[in-house]
């Protein structure tokens, strides 16, 4: 079943008396509950890309579809609150709020954006510590938090509020290895068992060995999708 299909996209910036086009007409369609990456180098369109999928940036021309909604055409405050039922954000650089908690950050959209009650936004907050394996870390702050540690918290802010669509921007980019690994392999696990679509920018070759859909950005380009079996990490 789609969940996001793009059609005819593109992203024109202009510098000065110059126009850049950042993407070039481009479609593609993205399936429910699948585990997507968009590659390609630097400087290639990738974070552009996903931040008019996540109603951060209107593209020039062409439609997004995500959910059955033409997000293309939503108002800002339309897309905000678009953005804040269906899609979760992870960061590079995690984006953590440095003065809160890990639980306190996860709670941060179930109060900020979705004003979910008090008991339903503790039950739901204890529940995403527990599926990332962080119950033990929920009082304390982002700088008393590994990298690994941060990013689980992130995943977790992520899908607390039910997100159909998790769109991750370089997210193992600070990581080494194995720590990579283990939030790459989290983010499976989540996707079995919310049915939570996963889309990726990144150069990491550690998630394109595991994405199930690619597509490679050339030049602003969206090249046709590589699809291949689910790969596993041993």
């Amino acid at each position: 079943m789609s969940l996001l299909t793009a059609r005819g996209l593109t992203k024109t910036y202009r510098m000065g008396e110059v126009e850049v086009q950042a993407i070039k007409g481009a479609d593609f369609t993205i399936d429910s509950a699948s585990f997507v990456a968009f590659v390609g180098p630097s400087g290639s369109g990738k974070s552009t890309l996903l931040n008019m999928i996540g109603c951060l940036d209107h593209p020039t021309s062409g439609t997004i579809t995500v959910l059955d909604t033409d997000i293309t055409t939503l108002d800002r405050s339309a897309a905000a609150r678009f953005r804040g039922l269906n899609i979760g954000f992870v960061f590079q650089d995690f984006n953590l709020v440095p003065v809160l908690t890990a639980y306190e950050n996860i709670e941060y959209p179930l109060i900020m954006v979705q004003k979910w009650p008090a008991e339903k936004r503790r039950e739901q907050v204890t529940r995403m510590l527990k599926a990332v394996g962080m119950e033990d870390q929920a009082d304390k702050r982002p700088d008393q938090l590994s990298g690994g540690q941060k990013q689980r918290v992130a995943v977790a802010r992520a899908l607390v509020s039910n997100a159909k669509l998790v769109l991750a921007d370089e997210p193992t980019a600070n990581l080494d290895h194995d720590t990579a690994y283990r939030i790459i392999n989290l983010m499976k696990k989540m996707r079995d068992e919310t049915g939570t679509t996963f889309v990726f920018s990144t150069h990491d070759p550690k998630i394109m060995s595991e994405a199930e859909v690619t597509f490679t950005l050339e030049d602003g380009r969206v090249l046709p999708a590589s699809h291949k079996k689910e790969a596993s990490h041993v």
